[in-house]
Parts: C-alpha cells; sequence; structure tokens
C-alpha cells in the first residue's frame, strides 16, 4: 500500500509541472489547468498517504508545506498571465520552491 502511495505521488509531479507549463503559455485553453488542478489534488492526497505510512517525518512535513506554497504559485503565475500582470517574483518563487521540493523529496537535503 506504501509503494501504491508514493508512485502515485511522485508520478503525478511529472504530469502537474507538465499541465502547468502547457496552461502557462496556451492560456485561451481550460482542460489542462483543469487537469493541473486535478492532479494538484491527486499529489496532495497521495503525499497525505505518504506521510501516514512514515509516521509524520518533520522533513517531510516541511516538503509538503513548501509543495502546497508551490501549487498557490503555480495558480497565481496562470492567473496573472491570463491577467497580463506582471509575474518576474513569482517565477524566481516557483523555480527555488521547486527545487526544495524536489531536493527534499528525493533526500538530497536531510
Amino acid at each position: 500500500m506504501e509503494s501504491i502511495f508514493y508512485e502515485s505521488h511522485a508520478g503525478s509531479w511529472f504530469f502537474l509541472i507538465l499541465f502547468f507549463v502547457i496552461s502557462y503559455f496556451f492560456t485561451k485553453q481550460k482542460i489542462t489547468l483543469m487537469l493541473q488542478r486535478l492532479f494538484a489534488l491527486i499529489m496532495i492526497i497521495t503525499g497525505i498517504g505518504t506521510l501516514f505510512f512514515y509516521n509524520f517525518p518533520l522533513l517531510y512535513i516541511l516538503k509538503g508545506v513548501l509543495a502546497i506554497i508551490l501549487i498557490a504559485v503555480m495558480e497565481m503565475l496562470v492567473a496573472r498571465k491570463k491577467r497580463n500582470e506582471p509575474q518576474g517574483g513569482l517565477w524566481a518563487a516557483c523555480i527555488i520552491l521547486i527545487i526544495a521540493v524536489l531536493l527534499l523529496g528525493f533526500n538530497v537535503i536531510g
């Protein structure tokens, strides 16, 4: 059961970032934005399941908090792109958060 949560969680990250990039560059369509939100939900649910099996280690709780902030930043980037608002600082935050979450997820940090 633990493996199912972990593999689903790791795979949903790839699709979340893929649909984010597509949603960002093709703002006229809506399907990839909905798929981005679906995979964000899958990622959150499987992340909580994985935390449950690992007995809630502090480093993974930190990763989860950073991941939820990352999802919010992704949503803000897509929304600001649609409204033609500046987004430079959000891009910096998005890249830093992606790197931090990946390093924590693959045990490079910790």
